[in-house]
């Protein structure tokens, strides 16, 4: 039931972190930030994206993803569009890769130490849910504050 729980909860957050920079009606707003804020919601959607394309699609899935993690915090003014449309296939990559797993993967060790430490599978995916669901907050707070 785990993986199927995680499944929900990360394509479930992917359509709102969709829905959030959709809900944006000024394009410029989505590259602002506002008092000690230093990340626009369209650098932390780009990283949001691009952390789950590395350690879901590239690390789980062997997509071939290669990931441009500075990228993700310079670059500026990517249409809103394009934003959508690297959600969509992130939520469409992580339903994919996630649905090729078994339940006893979650028990095994994560491919990768990314932490500083080993950890299973599961425990990386539910830090990575909540990782997306923290930045969806804060992007949700840039938006209400910025419209």
């Amino acid at each position: 039931m785990m993986l199927q729980d995680l499944t929900t909860i990360l394509t479930r957050d992917l359509e709102k972190l969709y829905n959030e920079i959709d809900a944006f009606t000024s394009e410029a707003n989505i590259w602002k930030t506002t008092g000690n804020i230093t990340n626009s919601a369209g650098n932390l959607c780009l990283h949001l994206c691009g952390n789950l394309n590395t350690y879901i699609g590239a690390t789980l899935g062997n997509s071939g993803y290669v990931r441009d993690r500075p990228s993700e915090f310079s670059s500026k003014n990517v249409p809103k569009a394009e934003l959508l449309k690297q959600v969509v296939l992130t939520r469409e990559m992580v339903a994919q890769t996630l649905q090729q797993l078994q339940p006893a993967d979650l028990e095994k060790d994560y491919p990768e130490q990314v932490l500083g430490k080993p950890m299973t599978t599961g425990f990386f995916l539910v830090h990575l849910t909540a990782h997306l669901s923290y930045h969806l907050g804060q992007i949700n707070y840039l938006r209400r504050v910025l419209e």
